[in-house]
């Protein structure tokens, strides 16, 4: 988490929103054989209190992480922000971006909610494709079905703190985000500068 707090959000929904709408997490917890991450999809509960994900039965992080304390990483859209957009020569360059923190207690949960995890999944993902119509494991066998869950565990993060950092050049004078923001546009960066506009305070474009 970035120290200034300029770039903390204020809007309180804006983090969860990012959760949900990236969706994909790395799970940070430390094990006897020191620090591991796994990098998994994440479901956010409706009441923003707890993030579910299912790991590998064979990732390193697995056998250690129920009753631990870990660490959720969500990453939004980063770019390079050179020195030489700012009409100010007396700056340095830096990278702007956005990134969730959540932290929290692991708890393992269930085959049931296992299954149940999956199915949200699926069906969130699905609908988001527009896929017609959508994949189910109804399509699976299900002695297949059962075997490749097999291999996964299901988790829970009952969340104990956000920390979010929004970092889209919001400490700068508005003419200065102005031309960052057209130059993360112009090197291929259209996400991170739609962020700048809309939430790091640069102008909408006519």
């Amino acid at each position: 988490m970035h120290p200034d707090p300029a770039f903390r959000p204020k809007d309180d929904d804006l983090a969860a929103l990012l959760v949900r709408e990236i969706g994909f997490a790395a799970i940070f917890a430390g094990t006897p054989d020191g620090p591991r991450v796994a990098h998994v999809p994440v479901l956010l509960s409706d009441d923003d209190a707890a993030l579910r994900f299912h790991i590998a039965r064979g990732n390193a992080l697995t056998r250690h992480l129920d009753g631990a304390t870990a660490l959720a990483v969500v990453q939004g859209p980063d770019a390079y922000v050179s020195a030489s957009w700012y009409a100010d020569a007396d700056q340095v360059p830096t990278w702007n971006y956005a990134a969730v923190e959540m932290e929290g207690t692991a708890h393992r949960l269930d085959d049931a909610a296992l299954i149940d995890q999956l199915d949200a999944l699926s069906a969130l993902h699905e609908a988001r494709i527009g896929a017609t119509p959508p994949w189910t494991r109804a399509k699976m066998s299900p002695a297949l079905f059962g075997r490749l869950t097999g291999a996964i565990a299901a988790f829970e993060l009952r969340i104990s703190a956000w920390r979010p950092t929004i970092k889209l050049s919001q400490n700068k004078a508005p003419d200065e985000r102005d031309r960052v923001i057209a130059g993360v546009e112009a090197t291929g960066h259209g996400a991170l500068a739609q962020l700048m506009r809309h939430l790091g305070g640069g102008r909408e474009r006519a």
